[in-house]
């Protein structure tokens, strides 16, 4: 029997995917973003035990919100594809059961071909890009970009609906550059339904400080509507610029 490791569920979800959501929490992430709202889910060994049959047990109770909406499961973390057999399993079953829409929320760091079962049983992948420059990407999060970009390129090319997620934060991600070699990039993929700027915030600081954490972006703000209007127009002229040349590789 399949068993996974949960930080914690959501029955009422409206923001992670379409229409009305259970959104489950995976423990367990193999980045350190120093922005983490949830750095309490990075332990691969924490959060409590569950079997499938014990998940699927949550859910029912709220299946006509889900059915009615246009909505879903949606399995995020953590990082839900450290236990993808767990999550194939989970959204297996509630197609079968259900035909519930199926939506994953990761990070891309694993092998999509490692974790291809899981992707056949998904219906849209909410791929979190933190950085399009690698150097950068490593400060923030504590491992290179190479393996989400190519992650986002074979969801692409095997004909994968995603949304892309970038969350903002003030001093990191206002370069210029980077937010058109952002927009140049994702202007190179197929099956991208939605982009999405998700702005910086410091509502997780007390998990932080909770755990004995020191927290990285301490006095950080949260960016202003203008800096995110700025982000959105360069990353949707990178992505024009995209659409009249030959793909290439940004780092």
């Amino acid at each position: 029997m399949v068993k996974g490791h949960i930080h914690s569920l959501e029955t009422f979800g409206t923001v992670d995917g379409p229409g009305i959501r259970f959104v489950l929490f995976m423990q367990g992430c193999h980045l350190k973003c120093q922005y983490c709202h949830n750095p309490d889910t990075w332990a691969l060994d924490g959060g409590r035990e569950a079997t499938v049959e014990d998940i699927l047990a949550e859910i029912e109770p709220y299946l006509s919100y889900y059915r009615n909406s246009g909505g879903g499961l949606t399995v995020s973390g953590g990082e839900p594809t450290l236990q993808w057999h767990f999550v194939a399993e989970l959204f297996k079953e509630v197609k079968q059961r259900w035909g519930l829409h199926t939506t994953l929320d990761s990070n891309g760091f694993n092998d999509p071909e490692r974790i291809r079962e899981l992707l056949e049983h998904t219906d849209l992948v909410l791929l979190d890009l933190k950085h399009i420059h690698d150097e950068k990407h490593i400060k923030l999060t504590g491992k290179s970009n190479e393996r989400t970009l190519h992650t986002a390129q074979w969801l692409s090319e095997h004909g994968r609906k995603m949304w892309i997620r970038h969350v903002y934060v003030p001093g990191i991600h206002n370069e210029e550059q980077d937010l058109l070699n952002l927009g140049r990039f994702i202007g190179t993929l197929n099956g991208v339904e939605k982009f999405e700027i998700l702005p910086y915030h410091q509502m997780g600081i007390y998990k932080w400080q909770a755990l004995g954490k020191a927290y990285p972006l301490e006095g950080v703000p949260t960016p202003t509507e203008e800096e995110v209007e700025r982000a959105y127009r360069l990353i949707a002229q990178g992505r024009e610029e995209a659409q009249v040349q030959h793909p290439v590789a940004y780092r």
